[in-house]
């Protein structure tokens, strides 16, 4: 099991395209944003911070450009995970199976990313070669 404060701090976190954010909090079904479609998988996943250990600006936009290039077949689209003084830039990936967005989120050095389907989301963490995946449902969020 993850580090329960950087467990924490994932489930605390808000996710998503500007105007449309979301948390793992959900308790029921119920809440998809537009960038979910019914039925159709997706993934958000950051290059900052590989290995939640603070890099360089320098670094971080170097990483992040990489993984862009990584999931250009997924046309992704620019987010945002977590939010103040802990939001970082992140891709936005419609269609990816939960394979390939491990394997992005492992390439970049990540503990984990959020994948899902529609308006069911999972705190995927990858330990080594593995994958464990911690399920939720979305939440809507308002941010000021």
């Amino acid at each position: 099991m993850p580090d329960p404060a950087l467990r924490a701090a994932f489930l605390g976190a808000h996710y998503g395209l500007s105007g449309t954010r979301v948390s793992l909090q959900g308790t029921a079904p119920g809440f998809r944003p537009a960038w979910a479609p019914p039925g159709g998988r997706w993934a958000m996943i950051t290059a900052y911070n590989p290995g939640a250990q603070p890099q360089s600006h320098a670094d971080n936009v170097a990483a992040h450009a990489r993984l862009r290039e990584q999931a250009a077949p997924w046309a992704p689209l620019e987010t945002v995970n977590g939010s103040g003084p802990h939001a970082e830039p992140s891709l936005l990936l419609r269609g990816v199976p939960l394979r390939e967005a491990a394997a992005l989120g492992r390439a970049a050095g990540q503990v984990a990313i959020v994948w899902g389907v529609g308006h069911r989301a999972a705190l995927v963490w990858l330990p080594g070669d593995r994958v464990q995946v911690e399920r939720h449902w979305l939440s809507p969020v308002t941010e000021e």
